[in-house]
């Protein structure tokens, strides 16, 4: 399939999913979708209104009640066959994802097996929201505590993983009980309207999930927020937009689940195996040419042995093959679009300016499409403004430190909390400095940190909430207390 086109996916919907069908947008807009390998039209898709919609909520609120009272093994077994479906059509989705998202095919089929994961996973999990019985301290009474359904959710997916970001929140919605609405990024909406057509073939009723592209994402999301029948918003994606989210959900007090921005530290110390250093970094920094919320972001490596990882980082760098993410030889795809391609030199170029020494890369190179360079710069000053900027590209600044004391410092140093990697011989040592990191994760001699069994989020402005998990699923449950006696 090294010669992919959209025309092979032929069950692809290009408009609306709302009720189970595929319907246009209310004022008949279209948005084009993009290939960032060229800067050329794929496509076009419905670009979803206000009125569209209400109208998604209008079939999530009608099919929820039969969704919720619905066997969770009948559940079950819907998400496991979506497992399935999507594990038989997994070339198809790796190249939908490259083709409009522009990762290297490796990378998408790394996700779109991460993506399907969660399906089976949640298939586990979805006869496990169990809830207790105890007695009460006193003797009075029992209690009881049951696990029931949040109710209608909206979904809102960033274009970096535009499978594995949907099937992400799906899977446990749909364990849970919950009927959707996902918002995907208008960047990467053909990935996430193929998941509702496996969905549909998987078995879930009409109404259950519904899939709204839209461009004009902030009325459309702000709309459906303001719908007292809306009660829980997921959102991946920056700080930015995760305030002004939080401030839209409290007007109706919705429950909110977050996973925001990153700024993730990259700790090799002193006693670090270097080639396992080396390996873990590639994945942490290169894995989506570094688009990605875990990438590392910042490299300190202490002055000991800062000069051979930094040399040894720019061999790899420099050795990484850059073209079309369709391509099955390609190992760097372009960005996902011209604004990202801009910042990451911007960012670079201001690092240099400020001092930081090109090692490999550092341009964008000749050539049509959003590409840039593999990138490493040494001796980057602490005040440069790449270390506290989500880079999100294929740029790593390696800064040089003396002490664990004030590596821990530096690493910590940022309004962000999401993921944190160290590298170091000394298993004790490498635990002590993990609980010292203020990271909602860390990757301890690992450079890969994601996995549907594993709850993922962050601390500080880096969001609220797990996902993936048990707590995944309880994350779209309440918790209802009775109190009863017999």
């Amino acid at each position: 399939m090294a010669d992919f086109s959209l025309d092979q996916i032929s069950d692809l919907p290009l408009d609306l999913y709302i009720g189970g069908k595929v319907v246009p947008a209310s004022d008949g807009g279209r948005f084009d979708v993009l290939d960032p390998a060229t800067g050329a039209v794929l496509t076009s898709v419905a670009d979803g209104t206000v009125e569209d919609a209400m109208a998604a909520v209008d079939a999530a609120d009608a099919a929820a009640a039969d969704w919720a009272a619905t066997a969770p093994r009948e559940r079950a077994e819907i998400l496991r066959r979506a497992f399935d479906l999507m594990t038989e059509r997994r070339e198809e989705v790796a190249h939908l994802i490259s083709l409009e998202n522009g990762k290297a095919l490796p990378d998408a089929r790394g996700e779109t097996a991460y993506a399907a994961e969660f399906f089976r996973w949640y298939a586990e999990e979805a006869v496990r929201g169990s809830g207790s019985v105890m007695t009460a301290p006193s003797g009075a009474n029992k209690i009881v505590v049951l696990r029931q359904p949040v109710g209608i959710c909206v979904l809102v997916t960033p274009w970096n993983f535009p499978a594995a970001m949907a099937t992400r929140k799906i899977g446990p919605a749909l364990a849970a009980g919950c009927t959707v609405i996902l918002k995907p990024a208008s960047d990467t909406p053909l990935t996430a309207l193929l998941m509702a057509r496996i969905l549909e073939d998987a078995g879930v009723p009409a109404g259950v999930v519904n899939v709204l592209p839209a461009r004009r994402s902030g009325a459309v999301v702000s709309a459906m927020l303001h719908d007292p029948r809306v009660r829980k918003l997921s959102f991946t994606g920056s700080t930015e937009v995760g305030r002004v989210l939080l401030r839209e959900a409290a007007d109706q007090v919705v429950n909110c689940s977050m996973e925001l921005g990153g700024n993730a530290p990259f700790l090799v110390l002193d006693d670090a195996d270097l080639d396992a250093a080396v390996e873990g970094a590639m994945i942490a920094k290169m894995r989506n040419a570094g688009e990605a919320c875990t990438a590392a972001n910042r490299f300190y490596v202490h002055e000991a042995v800062a000069g051979e990882f930094g040399r040894r980082l720019a061999e790899q760098m420099s050795s990484m093959r850059v073209g079309p993410g369709t391509r099955d030889d390609t190992e760097v795809g372009p960005l996902v679009n011209e604004e990202s391609a801009a910042k990451v030199d911007q960012l670079v170029q201001g690092a240099v300016a400020a001092g930081a020494r090109v090692v490999v890369g550092g341009r964008r190179p000749d050539r049509e499409g959003f590409y840039y360079e593999p990138t490493v710069l040494l001796d980057v000053p602490l005040g440069a403004e790449i270390l506290g900027e989500e880079i999100f590209g294929p740029v790593a600044p390696v800064i040089t430190f003396t002490d664990e004391d004030e590596a821990v410092r530096m690493a910590n140093d940022t309004e962000y909390g999401l993921v944190s990697y160290i590298y170091t011989r000394d298993l004790a040592r490498g635990l002590r400095l993990s609980e010292r990191l203020d990271s909602g994760m860390v990757g301890l001699n690992r450079g890969l940190v994601s996995d549907p069994a594993a709850p993922f989020g962050g601390t500080k402005q880096s969001g609220i909430g797990r996902e993936g998990g048990h707590e995944g699923m309880l994350d779209y449950l309440e918790s209802k207390y009775v109190a009863v006696s017999w």
